[in-house]
């Protein structure tokens, strides 16, 4: 959103001060991920969430958004090294570049920044709110790691997962944003509410990306998923809706991780076949209506529109 582009500048500069360390390898490591063309989506909905409540107070909403992107990063840091992915945004992940010691490591460090960070905005609310935020993004990941392979996840399942590792830090970034700017409590559920619908949303599409063959604006390798065994939901519409052909198909390259060269363009026809994408990018929608409509108690302003206008880009991304 352009009208923060120079909130962002100096959160950016706040985020390269607190990487400076007496031991190089930390700073370079750390640097190198930042550096690699994120979207900063985290720290714009916590500045937009404090705009929103008409926020004008010292620079607590920039050590916010620095604190909620060092939380995302570092939570990238070790997913890299759990998934052994070799690739993000097109660049060699750290793990590929250092070795995972090194990256697990920093990702610790830039935790231990963020919270000297949420320290600075002087809100003991913000430091619960974002701890919380840390603790259900690793139980998120953690149940993740123990549904992989399990082709009989359940919906509800899978939203807990995604709730967990994604919904869970917009979430609080929105929240915080609130915090910091009211004593409102209405106004703070209703931002709190807004960045877990909207997280929700934005992982669906993730995972629709995934089985996207023609899609080159992605954040990881198309069909590290799949290689994976993760299950997203379009396997889930997929597995459900199959004859007992094709779930032997998913038995034996989700289950069993026997997979073959032509495999993944298989699955991505099994799952065009039963409209997997199609009801991911449903749900996804149904999702982002419900995150606009938890802005409903705010009157109209260039920041809602904005807030609405993520919402709406985010879907936008599967077009």
């Amino acid at each position: 959103i352009s009208i923060f582009s120079e909130r962002l500048l100096k959160v950016n500069s706040l985020i390269l001060k607190k990487l400076d360390s007496s031991i190089p390898l930390i700073s370079e490591i750390a640097e190198y991920i930042l550096a690699s063309g994120g979207k900063r989506l985290r720290p714009l909905l916590a500045l937009s969430s404090a705009k929103l409540l008409n926020y004008n107070g010292p620079d607590k909403d920039i050590c916010l958004a620095a604190a909620v992107e060092l939380i995302h990063t570092a939570t990238l840091l070790h997913d890299d090294v759990v998934d052994k992915s070799n690739k993000r945004r097109n660049k060699k992940t750290a793990n590929e570049v250092w070795g995972n010691e090194p990256s697990i490591l920093v990702g610790d460090f830039l935790f231990s920044r963020a919270f000297e960070l949420m320290v600075d905005t002087d809100s003991l609310e913000v430091l619960k709110t974002l701890s919380k935020a840390s603790c259900k993004i690793s139980e998120g990941e953690m149940k993740q790691l123990i549904f992989q392979n399990n082709i009989n996840t359940s919906k509800s399942d899978y939203i807990k997962i995604i709730k967990g590792k994604t919904a869970e830090l917009f979430s609080a970034a929105c929240k915080a944003g609130a915090i910091i700017s009211t004593n409102n409590s209405d106004e703070i559920k209703a931002l709190e509410r807004f960045g877990n619908q909207l997280g929700i949303s934005y992982q669906l599409i993730d995972d629709a990306l995934d089985y996207q063959s023609e899609n080159n604006n992605f954040d990881k390798l198309i069909g590290d998923d799949f290689k994976d065994g993760k299950i997203s939901y379009p396997i889930i519409i997929s597995w459900k809706k199959s004859n007992i052909k094709e779930k032997g198909f998913w038995q034996r390259v989700i289950v069993e991780q026997k997979q073959n060269t032509n495999d993944f363009s298989k699955a991505i026809g099994l799952i065009n076949k039963h409209k997997g994408i199609e009801k991911t990018y449903e749900l996804a929608n149904s999702h982002a209506e419900k995150a606009i409509d938890a802005l409903s108690i705010f009157k109209n302003s260039n920041i809602k529109e904005s807030l609405i206008e993520v919402a709406n880009v985010n879907l936008s991304r599967l077009n």
